[in-house]
């Protein structure tokens, strides 16, 4: 039997259930928080193209299977849950700041997929994660890692019962979600702009969720990788950019 990971569950346990604009409890403390409105204006512009791939070729080319299983098929990048105690994890390698990211993604099965900057040098959170967004059925959630539920001290607090609370109040900001309900075997255009201590997140040309957290600004991040869990996600033209 396929099973979410510790760390996913972590990471989509604490990432707010909050509603964008609004004013609501947040799951990651019993305050409530005002999570801001999503900017309608563009937090920057693709400028030098760093990495793009739109997969007419066999093989996986440039991408690294960290965690099967990922290919190449009939012009597509297919992601799927190859075992039962992690998600595929398929990287590309970039060393990068603040960016435009742009690809395509269809359900095929799985009902949630994370999309996740790390820093292989930085030491401070689990496995370098530095942000990520978590694509569920309902909701698309932004986090920031490095600040926030994969910190160190934090990610080994809610290990333990007896300090989960007390980890919670630390987690204060470091998320947002937005409601959005994903249905199986469409395509949906996503564009993620990163720019210093934010990140905007836009489905379809529809700005979606937006997040404002300090360890977004993180300096250097060396890798982009999508995570799978369940049957499959496919994935198609994905372009990185610096921004500007």
């Amino acid at each position: 039997m396929i099973r979410p990971t510790v760390g996913w569950l972590l990471a989509l346990a604490v990432l707010p259930a909050v509603v964008v604009g609004q004013t609501t409890a947040s799951a990651t403390s019993k305050k409530t928080v005002k999570v801001p409105d999503v900017p309608s204006e563009p937090l920057a512009e693709p400028g030098v193209t760093l990495f793009e791939d739109s997969f007419q070729r066999d093989g996986l080319g440039e991408w690294k299977v960290v965690i099967p299983a990922f290919e190449v098929k009939d012009g597509v990048l297919v992601g799927h849950q190859g075992r039962d105690d992690h998600g595929a994890v398929g990287r590309s390698y970039r060393d990068m700041k603040d960016v435009v990211v742009d690809f395509r993604f269809r359900l095929e099965g799985s009902t949630t997929f994370n999309v996740v900057f790390d820093d292989k040098g930085y030491k401070g959170s689990h496995a370098g994660h530095i942000c990520r967004i978590a694509f569920t059925p309902r909701a698309i959630r932004l986090g920031d890692d490095k600040e926030g539920v994969m910190r160190n001290d934090i990610f080994e607090m809610r290990r333990d019962p007896d300090r989960r609370a007390e980890a919670d109040l630390l987690l204060a900001g470091r998320g947002s979600s937005a409601p959005f309900e994903l249905q199986q075997r469409k395509w949906y255009d996503v564009r993620i702009e990163l720019v210093g201590d934010r990140m905007r997140v836009l489905i379809d040309g529809r700005p979606i969720g937006f997040l404002k957290s300090p360890g977004l600004a993180h300096a250097t991040k060396t890798s982009l990788h999508f995570t799978v869990n369940g049957p499959g996600v496919h994935f198609d033209d994905v372009h990185i950019c610096q921004a500007k």
